[in-house]
């Protein structure tokens, strides 16, 4: 039994995290650790340099991140999807515990998205083993095309893309990742129980102004971007309806500051580190803080057929100061709210 909560004091049962950017070699070293400090799961990206597409290579990079976390935290390995995947590599490693699920990147749709998937006919056969063994079918749901607006590519996604996966695969589970828009809202409600959507804490928080504010601000930049306000209301609805079909996923992506302040920024929001605290601050000022565990810790184990977790963490109602800059991998990164003080503070 746990301790009743308080109006200063929040216990919840141990988040999972359902998507998140670790990366690798020092850098991974660095930024691991954060996510590890407060969720006990999290799906893994697989968008690393060369992508993670076999099984041997997820097993060495899980590996690498328990090595950079140490016991309590377990990382649940994703399978980078390209026009040349086997089924059978898909089939043996979801088998062997190793693949959790497969992740599509439309080709060149965000970092390290080069080598994703040109069109969705090219793994028809992936997506058949994968509805037959029930392994999900993680989506960075946006079009690539040039003639599309980049705020419009996820709500065309939905048109050209998704009804189609949906329809054709019927008993395939599907996560949209990271949704950005009241389209994918909209969808994700109406659709059957095998669809579902997690929401970050940055596209809750943020519309597309902030990354205009003064000047080009390199730091709020993200893909898929952030979107106009009647978006950013539409997700923050969503995500505090207690609906079972949107969960968290942080979305968290940390780049060194020379890389988000140079000429071609890259894109990625790194909020490891204050995520449960930037979430609760939604939630409070929604005026649903009771409905955060489902958020953060219920609805994606239930989606994934994962028990839920054992074990409880503490948020106190304490000043919570973001610091600038975070020191990783011999430079520094810049990490959501930087400079903000927070409402929540995690205590463990």
């Amino acid at each position: 039994m746990t301790e009743p909560n308080a109006p200063d004091r929040l216990v919840l049962r141990r988040p999972d995290d359902w998507h998140v950017h670790l990366r690798d070699g020092a850098m991974l070293a660095d930024v691991a650790r954060h996510t590890a400090r407060q969720f006990a799961r999290a799906i893994v990206m697989p968008n690393l340099k060369p992508p993670v597409t076999t099984v041997a290579a997820a097993a060495a990079y899980r590996e690498r991140i328990v090595a950079a976390t140490g016991p309590g935290f377990t990382p649940l390995m994703t399978c980078y999807l390209h026009d040349g995947i086997a089924p059978d590599e898909l089939v043996r490693g979801h088998g062997e515990g190793v693949f959790t699920a497969a992740k599509l990147y439309p080709a060149h749709a965000t970092t390290n998205s080069a080598a994703g998937v040109t069109d969705v006919r090219h793994i028809t056969a992936a997506l058949e083993a994968m509805q037959r063994i029930g392994m999900p079918l993680l989506l960075h749901g946006e079009v690539t095309d040039h003639g599309t607006d980049i705020f419009d590519r996820e709500a065309a996604f939905i048109d050209r893309v998704l009804i189609g996966l949906v329809r054709d695969f019927p008993a395939l589970k599907i996560v949209f990742e990271h949704i950005t828009t009241y389209e994918a809202v909209a969808f994700v409600e109406a659709g059957p129980a095998t669809i579902a959507a997690t929401i970050t804490p940055h596209h809750l928080l943020i519309n597309r102004n902030a990354m205009f504010e003064g000047g080009i601000r390199p730091h709020a930049y993200c893909l898929p971007v952030a979107k106009r306000e009647t978006h950013r209301l539409a997700l923050r609805r969503a995500a505090t309806s207690g609906n079972p079909k949107f969960f968290l996923g942080t979305d968290s992506a940390p780049h060194a500051v020379g890389d988000k302040e140079s000429a071609c920024g890259c894109a990625g929001i790194f909020n490891a580190p204050f995520a449960l605290e930037s979430y609760a601050r939604v939630f409070e000022e929604e005026g649903v803080l009771d409905r955060l565990q489902g958020f953060a810790s219920e609805f994606g184990p239930d989606f994934y057929g994962l028990p839920r977790n054992a074990d409880f963490i503490t948020l106190e109602r304490a000043a919570s100061p973001v610091p600038a800059r975070i020191a990783a991998a011999g430079t520094e990164v810049v990490p959501f709210h930087a400079g903000e003080t927070l409402g929540w503070r995690f205590a463990g």
